[in-house]
This record gives C-alpha cells, structure tokens and sequence, in this order.
C-alpha cells in the first residue's frame, strides 16, 4: 500500500536524525528500502523471523521488528546494531511505519468512498453513514473539478495536483477513469465562482511550470450537502464535452457558463438531424465556401452590426450586404433578421455537436 519511495524518504529521515541504519522488507524478505547494503545478509534470517512468534529479535548483532497492519504482518524492520539505544530507535522506526500504513490505509478508504461517491455507486444512508465513519463533513459547500490532459495521466501528474491541495483534509483529488484527473474542493462560505476561476488557473499555471503540460479545466455548480457532489461531477463532466465542442479556444469551462450549447449536447442525434435538413434543406454549412463561413462568423462576433463587420473584414459595407443576400437566398434566412440570425446561430452549434458526435464513435 505504502510506496517503496515513501518507505526511503521515511528510513532516509530517520536515519538522519538516529544515525542508525534501518532496512524495511516485505514478508518474503524481499527488501523494499534499505540504508545499507549489507542488509541482504539478512534476508534468509527475515523468513524464519516472520514465522517465529516473537514481534522483535536479535540476530546476528541486527534487530528485527514485526509491522503489523491489523494484526497482519506487512514488514519486517531491521535496525542494524544490538545496543539500547538501536533497540529504541527499531522500536520508533516501527511505530512510524504502523502509523503510515494506518494514514494511507484512510486514505485509501476516503478515495474508495469519493470515487463510488461520484460514480452514483451509493445508497443515500451508505453516503451519510460512510462520512460519518471517515470524518467527512457532510454539510461542507463543495464543487468538482476535472482536469483532463493531453495524454494518459500518469501516477506524477496525480501526484502533482494532489501537492496543490495538501493543507484541507476536506479536498480530495483521485480519479475515476485513465484520461481524467478529479479534484472534489472544499469551500469557505464567502467562496464563489470567481474564486473557482482562479482555483482553475491556479492548477493549469502549476502543471505548466512543473511538467510543460497543457490541460483543460472543467468543474460543476458548487453544492451544500455531501449527496449532491456527485451531481457537480456530471456538470463538470458535460462541461468538458460541451467545451471541447463549441468552445475549443477556452482552457477552464464552467458548467454555469456553457450557454445554449448545454441545451444542444442533450439532444437526441435523430433530431439534430431532422433540424438541420429542415434549415439547410438537405444542405450542410459544410458546403458553404470559407468566405461565406468567415463573413457568417464575424456577423455573429459583431452583434448584427454590418458597419462593424464589414469594418473588421476591410470590405465595403455594400459587399458584405450582398454576402447576406446572396445567403439568404440559399437558405432563406436572412441574418440581418433576428430571429433568423438565432436559427441560423443554432443549426451551426448542431451541425458542431453532430461532427463531434460522429466522431466519439470512431
């Protein structure tokens, strides 16, 4: 359960502060961190000490310690020397490591209850009687983030957000899939969406600097009551498919921003379909030229305004009206017309919704 890095850097530090030399290994004796190599001298004594009754021994001027894990032996500890003082210091050293596999054994269980928290896998009394058991606040405000980068995750890049939320026991981070990294954050009553933004921020300015990773950000509305979060968890995860499709330049997408293009990605792909040939008449923005496209565009970016956009694409104000025509005369909407710009403006985020679509099933 507990990593042989950890298992080092703990052993590593113990011994700084001892100056005794300690090796860990499994029940097999295979050594697992070590501080001195001739520690593998020991290895067939470990076996036959892991069989004896005794929780502690000298051996050959070595001494061996039993770490149990509820009463399930998990190491074998030798501090190397046969004083007292070595006696003490195996004895500490055991008791820090029994009080690690208790620490990551919680925290073990805190994730399994996070990960079936956002998955639905929870009966309403298993969730309140679980935080209960786990000292999880179950009335603490609340929102999910998902951060999603461009590869698989690797065990680093979890390890890394992790380290951005190491002060609250209240944030968890773990992972439900391969493609995904979850961030579940604990919030202060005065906190809100702006703060949410910068928390966003923050992590894709960290995994920039720390592994020259780009990602995209994504989280749901906030909740007050533990239930709800995995509610948070579908709007965050609607929100990074939403984003991708009408969206693309943005690298944070709130779920409280996505605008009609939350509307259009619940929609059956039939209908998409049905609606496009009623507006196009069997026709796909696909086949207007690139022109058409650009000039559709910045109309749109532009409000309506045809002084604007004729402006910014440096043509006269005339040919940008006879574009429109011409437009509207394929199609029979004219985008000068309000209600025609809005169908028009729709039946382009549903032909994107439908590439999209298409694509996922590939």
């Amino acid at each position: 359960m507990i990593s042989n890095q950890i298992l080092q850097t703990t052993i590593d530090g113990l011994k700084a502060i001892s100056r005794v030399d300690l090796c860990v290994l499994d029940t097999e004796g295979i050594m697992l961190a070590t501080t001195f190599p001739e520690a593998e001298e020991f290895q067939s004594s470990v076996l036959a000490f892991a069989e004896s009754p005794a929780d502690s021994q000298v051996v050959s001027g070595c001494q061996f310690f039993k770490v149990f894990d509820e009463h399930q032996l998990e190491y074998i500890l030798l501090a190397n020397g046969n004083s007292d003082d070595v006696h003490m210091v195996g004895k500490m050293a055991a008791f820090q490591l029994q009080s690690l596999l208790v620490a990551y054994k919680e925290r073990f269980d805190k994730d399994n209850f996070i990960k079936n928290l956002l998955l639905d896998n929870l009966l309403l009394v298993d969730i309140y009687n679980r935080a209960k058991k786990l000292h999880i606040d179950a009335e603490a405000r609340r929102v999910v983030f998902i951060l999603e980068i461009s590869h698989e995750k690797e065990t680093n890049f979890l390890e890394t957000v992790r380290g951005l939320f190491p002060g609250k026991s209240g944030d968890f981070v773990t992972a439900v899939d391969e493609k995904s990294i979850i961030v579940v954050k604990e919030l202060e009553e005065k906190e809100g969406y702006p703060e949410m933004d910068k928390i966003a921020q923050m992590i894709l300015e960290s995994l920039w600097e720390e592994k020259q990773q780009e990602a995209l950000v994504a989280y749901g509305t906030i909740v007050n009551e533990i239930k709800e979060v995995s509610r948070s968890y579908k709007e965050a995860r609607s929100a990074l498919n939403v984003g991708k499709i009408f969206f693309p330049e943005r690298s944070i997408i709130a779920y409280s921003s996505l605008g009609i293009g939350r509307l259009i990605y619940q929609l059956p792909i039939p209908l998409c379909k049905m609606f496009i040939r009623e507006i196009f008449d069997g026709k796909s923005p696909d086949d207007f030229d690139e022109v058409t496209l650009t000039t559709i565009n910045k109309f749109f970016e532009n409000s309506l305004n045809v002084s604007e956009t004729s402006r910014q694409l440096y043509i006269h104000r005339n040919t940008l009206v006879y574009r429109l025509d011409k437009l509207q005369k394929s199609t029979g909407l004219d985008l000068r017309v309000f209600e025609d710009a809005i169908t028009f403006k729709i039946a382009l985020m549903v032909v994107k919704y439908m590439k999209y679509m298409e694509n996922q099933e590939y």
